[in-house]
This record gives C-alpha cells, structure tokens and sequence, in this order.
C-alpha cells in the first residue's frame, strides 16, 4: 500500500463513504482543494470518523498529537499525511522483523 495512487484511492474513497460525498466530485479534488472549512459535511465529528476509516483502510496508527488543523486544511496536505503514515508504518513493521 506504499503506491502514491493507491493511497490517494484509497483517501478519496473515505471520503466519500464517510462524509457522503460524490466519487465524482472527490475525483475532482487537486492538492489545493480546501477541506475543512470548505466542505458542510467536514465538521470536527466528521474529522473522528475520517480519522478512524483511515486507520483501518491504510493500516496505520494515528496518534492524537499528530492531528492539527493544517491537516485537513485542503485535499494535497491530507494526502500527504496519509502517505507519510503509511511509510512510518510499512518502516515499523520491517524493523520489527529484523
């Protein structure tokens, strides 16, 4: 799950499924799409759900001290996120093996 596309897949999909909104306006979203604040249906309720789906689908760990309000300040930031936790958590497993 180390690929850019699938993570980013996999991100627009929870949105869509946990916010309710169309696979085809999220497909629209670019680096700069501004989420919180720009989307209703992003409130800080939302953000728990958001956050918890993402763990589940992306197999990582999000720790309470990690989630800032820049985080979900637009689409690219909230990628980027997702994908830097998602190679903390692939480099944690291989490291455990050694």
């Amino acid at each position: 799950m180390t690929e850019h596309k699938t993570i980013d897949e996999t991100v627009r999909a929870v949105l869509c499924d946990v916010l309710g909104l169309k696979a085809e306006d999220v497909a629209a979203f670019d680096a700069d799409t501004e989420l919180f604040g720009a989307l209703p249906e992003l409130d800080s309720m939302a953000v728990a759900g958001l956050l918890t789906e993402m763990e589940d689908r992306l197999d990582i760990m999000i720790e309470d001290d990690e989630v800032d309000g820049e985080m979900f300040e637009n689409y690219g930031n909230l990628l980027k996120f997702a994908e830097d936790k998602a190679a903390d958590s692939i480099s944690c497993r291989f490291g455990e093996e050694e």
